[in-house]
């Protein structure tokens, strides 16, 4: 799959209008899939400790448990990147803690935005205007975070838990914890190299 350069990530989200620039730049800053990102309510966000509780999956309109027991892992939430869903949450009509992050307006609320629609409205041209060519989707998101996160030396370990897979090895998950401190370091790194445009050498996997 095709991987955003930090100086792509930028350039993308200064085309981008709201709701989807404020979505993009949560799954570009924690890697959520998409489900967890349009399943997400107020209620989930806890903005004073900085953390993204995950707690449902949401594909195609259907609500669901995420896709793993590692999934439902609580996820750390970059200062700069809470400060923007905060601004989103003052400009959203639907801000109650059990709303919908990203509810649609079109259905009153009732259910998030079809993530699939936004995208084709709002983040192909935007694409298009930022110049870049590579083929992007949500996914593309999740995987530039992991692969960036191992470009900048992060411990596997770290990585692991920060995308919330299941498995690195069994001796790994057995024998070595990642501890909170750690992973909101690592994601912290990756966010200011790719604010300040930071140029890495990203090997194919």
């Amino acid at each position: 799959p095709d991987v955003l350069t930090p100086e792509e990530i930028m350039a993308l989200l200064k085309e981008l209008p709201d709701p989807l620039r404020t979505m993009i730049e949560l799954d570009a800053f924690t890697g959520l899939r998409r489900g967890e990102l349009i399943g997400l309510r107020w209620q989930d966000v806890d903005f004073e400790n900085l953390i993204l509780h995950i707690r449902r999956s949401v594909v195609a309109m259907v609500e669901g448990a995420p896709k793993t027991e590692a999934s439902l892992k609580d996820v750390p939430l970059d200062a700069q990147t809470a400060e923007s869903l905060w601004a989103w949450r003052h400009l959203s009509p639907y801000a109650s803690p059990s709303d919908w992050v990203f509810a649609s307006p079109h259905m009153k609320g009732r259910q998030p935005y079809w993530p699939g629609t936004l995208w084709r409205y709002y983040g192909k041209p935007a694409l298009q205007r930022a110049k870049i060519t590579k083929q992007v989707s949500y996914h593309t998101f999740r995987h530039t975070f992991g692969t960036l996160l191992n470009a900048n030396g992060e411990n596997p370990k770290v990585v692991q838990e920060l995308l919330r897979h299941a498995s690195l090895k069994v001796t790994t998950d057995v024998y070595m914890q990642a501890v909170g401190p750690q992973k909101r370091e690592a994601q912290s790194n990756l966010v200011k190299l790719v604010r300040r445009g930071a140029v890495l050498e990203i090997k194919p996997a």
